[in-house]
């Protein structure tokens, strides 16, 4: 073979080799966010912690300690961290006793990240049963925690569940030891519809006049205080937890596979958080929509507690991002640009989980107004967003609410004064019982059909994340009917393929890559270099061949004279 040809091989071979160097190198776009850091709520921290293990797949490194919501905010304060999460605003004027937060104004925005329900996880035997289908109506929780009601078979709880068998066991209230979002929402709840029983309490306790909200509980003897919502579920799913009652994220329960007490709502009904649950009640919340308010997009909850709508969750709200305005502390623009594409994200392909893992989705309006929000952060790179391909479960691509359109009405059992329903409360997964516990759980947090009046999450299948939008829901008073709906079953809770728990991510929304060549760009250019170069080595060879054979007849051929004879 021709040297040409030899030396065309090996430079071919060299273009491969190089190529297959440079296949193994990480592209420049995954160094090309600066680490974040966060903290705050536990209540939303399962959500949180998803979203970030999601984009740090995509090259970024943002890390989240679940330090409670006051801790969060304090931080933010500080400048200890770049971002946090609470369930609460910052309290300028609390009435616990604690330091007054008094954020500069114009450095901080708040950003409503995810919706859910605090709920009373309990862990409650009978004959060696687990009970899964408690139900309580707001009076008896209050009472529960301000130590009024101390047995399980007290009289007011067995009002709430006639013919349900209850044991002769006391009754371990569990709060947070820590400022708590969590706290503070149950709080402000017992202060807004038990004013009279808390108020008693709070002065009980040595909290004169009435406490109202407080992120930090009063405790008396009994109670156990446990840090954080994982420490509170914690202690109620261990085996010394019997008898437990404690306040929680609906998330937390249904990790621990534990049920959670069915409250009652002001139509009649004991229901719970389900994804629909919580969008119903939501449309009741009354946002703060002055752009030039300090307290924008925060939340006022008064419409959730008092909504007659039978599928209403008593218990439900938001929880916030607290984003920084202005470079501060540790925060610089180009922890931005990293803060901006990790927000993108959780406000449309992060909200596909959310039902997945025991929270609701964000609905339409909020998440235009978190869009409006990332643009404030400072070296954030901007994406236009069209909210249509977003594939939020809770919203339609023309905006209508999903999740509350096609949320089932509680069965006839759930009404007051009936028997409890003998299914489970979504995060139980005990399927035995009679009535006085167990009962097939309803949900639960390992559904693969989504099916269940009592919703709980799901990791596939067909339904909205839990609930029974799988056959026709009827009203038990009116019969009115709501067809089945909601978000068709995937593992990532949302809408569109997916049914291996991957997630399914929402198009055109990406997480922003960098700008400029990088090793994927010179990867492809070399790559196109070595097919050009294969397509044309064939044509190369058979001309080099050709000119070498010619060369060859010349110098071996013989050249005769006129005559014949050779020369």
């Amino acid at each position: 073979m021709s040297s040409l040809v030899i030396n065309a091989l090996r430079r071919l071979g060299i273009l491969a080799a190089l190529i297959g160097v440079l296949s193994t190198a990480t592209p420049a776009s995954a160094d090309s966010y600066t680490p974040i850091a966060g903290a705050g709520s536990t209540w939303a921290e399962n959500a949180v912690d998803q979203w970030r293990r999601d984009v740090n797949k995509n090259g970024m490194r943002i890390s989240y300690a679940g330090t409670g919501s006051s801790d969060g905010r304090r931080q933010f304060l500080s400048g200890t961290v770049d971002f946090a999460v609470s369930d609460i605003p910052f309290q300028t004027n609390p009435t616990d006793g604690s330091a007054a937060e008094r954020p500069a104004k114009g450095s901080y925005a708040y950003m409503p990240i995810v919706a859910g329900g605090t709920v009373f996880m309990y862990h409650l035997t009978v004959n060696g049963k687990k009970v899964t289908n408690l139900r309580l109506s707001g009076d008896v929780v209050t009472k529960i925690f301000t130590g009024v009601v101390k047995s399980w078979d007290d009289p007011t709880i067995k009002a709430d569940n006639p013919g349900l068998q209850l044991p002769h066991r006391t009754i371990v209230p569990v709060v947070r030891s820590d400022g708590s979002g969590s706290t503070a929402q149950f709080t402000m709840w017992m202060a807004n519809q038990h004013k009279a029983l808390w108020n008693a309490y709070c002065a009980k306790v040595g909290r004169s006049g009435s406490c109202g909200q407080t992120s930090y509980y009063p405790t008396v003897s009994g109670m156990i205080a446990q840090s954080g919502d994982l420490g509170v579920a914690g202690y109620v799913a261990q085996n010394y937890g019997e008898g437990a009652i404690g306040y929680v994220n609906y998330s937390y329960a249904l990790n621990a596979h534990y049920p959670v007490a069915k409250v009652l709502n002001h139509a009649g009904y004991y229901t719970e958080p389900t994804p629909q649950n919580v969008a119903v009640s939501l449309l009741k919340a009354r946002i703060n929509t002055d752009r030039n308010s300090a307290d924008y997009l925060t939340q006022q909850l008064d419409g959730v507690y008092n909504d007659s709508d039978k599928r209403n969750y008593p218990l439900s709200s938001y929880s916030y991002m607290i984003l920084p305005l202005k470079v501060q502390g540790t925060f610089t623009e180009a922890k931005g640009k990293t803060l901006g594409a990790f927000s993108y994200y959780f406000m449309c392909q992060g909200q596909q989980q959310a039902p997945n893992l025991g929270y609701s989705p964000l609905p339409i309006n909020l998440v235009q107004a978190g869009f409006d929000q990332i643009r404030r952060i400072p070296g954030v790179q901007t994406q236009n967003i069209n909210i249509k391909n977003c594939n939020n479960p809770t919203f339609t691509a023309n905006g209508e609410n999903r999740l509350a359109q096609t949320a089932p009405y509680p069965p006839a059992c759930d009404r007051k004064g009936a028997a409890p329903c003998t299914s489970g409360s979504g995060g139980a997964t005990t399927s035995s019982g009679n009535g006085s516990g167990g009962g097939s759980s309803s949900g639960g947090s390992t559904g693969s059909t989504g099916t269940g009046s009592n919703g709980g999450a799901t990791t596939g299948g067909s339904g909205s994340a839990g609930g029974n939008s799988a056959q026709p829901s009827v009203d038990p008073d009116t019969g009115q009917t709501i067809s089945p709906g909601g978000a068709t079953g995937t593992a990532a809770g949302g809408t569109g393929a997916g049914t291996d728990g991957t997630v399914a991510l929402a198009q055109p929304v990406a997480v922003a890559t960098a700008h400029g060549w990088t090793g994927t760009q010179t990867l492809m250019l070399l790559a196109a270099v070595l097919v050009f170069g294969l397509l044309l080595l064939p044509s190369v060879v058979s001309r080099l061949v050709g000119s070498r054979a010619a060369g060859n007849a010349q110098d071996n051929g013989t050249s005769r004279s006129d005559d014949g004879t050779s020369r």
